[in-house]
């Protein structure tokens, strides 16, 4: 391995190191205070806190992943430019490509490891900290399931059924509440096509209620609104389903082959390329975040005091663009392929042109 290569690679990842430590740190502390509260609350001892906030750090740096790898690339070369390194090395006749080929291999083999954790690590210390915050400091038990689209769920006297087309809204697709006897036989059964939450009020549109009377007969009252008073509301449900996070890469792509209905389908295919593209989201950010460097410093001078805030800006806009094409292939209104990857090929195209332009 060449010196310069070395060298390179030793500074990209000693301000990744730098950086990893630092926001991680900083996002730890503002969630510690967000949340000891709630610990404080549940009576759970400072053993569980501190165990519950180190397991957490790898969903930390695996979500600030894009911008860290980022982040250290353009550091890297930004003090190398503000020391006069690079404009010796290109003095020296030393191509800007043969100059940034090290940092391109420290973002590949972070990359890597980034991958490699979210298929090992990941699902692991996510469940573990999502069973500590949801069950043991909130209290929230798994009620029921979820299968080919719809939720069941067991409430304090009797069964939900429905479909959850949007967790924004408070709507429920073909909803069923049903009440049992000690002997497993049906009591009553109210069914609509939608049912509306207006607190404290469930609200059900369209369907029937079904009622056994004392001699054991059916008897059936259709309505078109129904307003009645049920033990739970939405906020009781917690979705039992593999959260995305908690799947591992292989368990999300084989999650797409268990679907029944098209749309979950078309849903968990989005997740599993969503997952991908985000990790690998870092490298076209560096080979744009890059060139824009070296332009900012001879437009505005050596100061890392403009190129930083502009690469943070260029990420953020990449990040927003990005999970809005996400949430379009979720619901079916883009490709999954193309949404998960066009950003990548557009930053990819625009910082390589920059790139060649600056090497001529």
């Amino acid at each position: 391995m060449q010196l310069l290569t070395r060298y390179l690679l030793s500074q990209f990842i000693r301000y990744f190191i730098t950086l990893n430590v630092g926001f991680a740190s900083l996002y730890l502390l503002i969630d510690f205070f967000e949340k000891f509260d709630e610990f404080s609350e549940a009576g759970k001892p400072l053993s569980l806190i501190l165990g519950f906030f180190i397991l957490n750090l790898p969903y930390v740096v695996d979500q600030l992943s894009p911008v860290l790898i980022l982040l250290s690339g353009v550091i890297t070369l930004g003090i190398m430019n503000n020391s006069n390194e690079l404009l010796a090395l290109k003095a020296a006749g030393i191509p800007l490509r043969q100059i940034i080929r090290p940092i391109l291999i420290g973002s590949l083999a972070a990359t890597t490891l980034f991958i490699l954790a979210a298929q090992l690590l990941l699902p692991k210390t996510i469940t573990v900290t999502n069973d500590i915050w949801f069950e043991q400091v909130r209290g929230k038990v798994p009620l029921g399931i979820y299968r080919n689209g719809r939720y069941y769920f067991k409430g304090s006297e009797g069964f939900y059924s429905f479909q959850w087309p949007n967790k924004e809204k408070m709507i429920f697709k073909d909803f069923s509440y049903s009440t049992w006897d000690d002997n497993y036989n049906i009591r009553s059964l109210a069914s609509a096509e939608f049912a509306d939450w207006v607190p404290p009020i469930w609200v059900l549109k369209t369907g029937q209620i079904i009622e056994r009377d004392e001699s054991g007969s059916f008897i059936s009252k259709p309505f078109k609104i129904n307003s009645q008073r049920l033990p739970e509301s939405p906020d009781d449900f917690l979705v039992p389903e593999y959260e995305s996070a908690e799947m591992s890469l292989t368990r999300l792509f084989a999650d797409i082959g268990e679907q029944d209905l098209q749309s979950e389908k078309i849903r968990a295919r989005a997740e599993f390329y969503a997952r991908i593209s985000y990790l690998l989201l870092g490298i076209p950010l560096l080979l744009l975040g890059l060139p824009i460097l070296i332009l900012s410093y001879q437009k505005w001078g050596r100061d890392l005091s403009i190129a930083i805030p502009v690469s943070c800006f260029m990420a953020f806009v990449a990040w927003g663009v990005w999970g809005t094409l996400q949430s379009l292939a979720k619901a079916g209104y883009v490709m999954v392929w193309p949404s998960a990857f066009i950003v990548h090929l557009v930053f990819s195209l625009i910082g390589l042109y920059l790139l060649k332009k600056q090497d001529l």
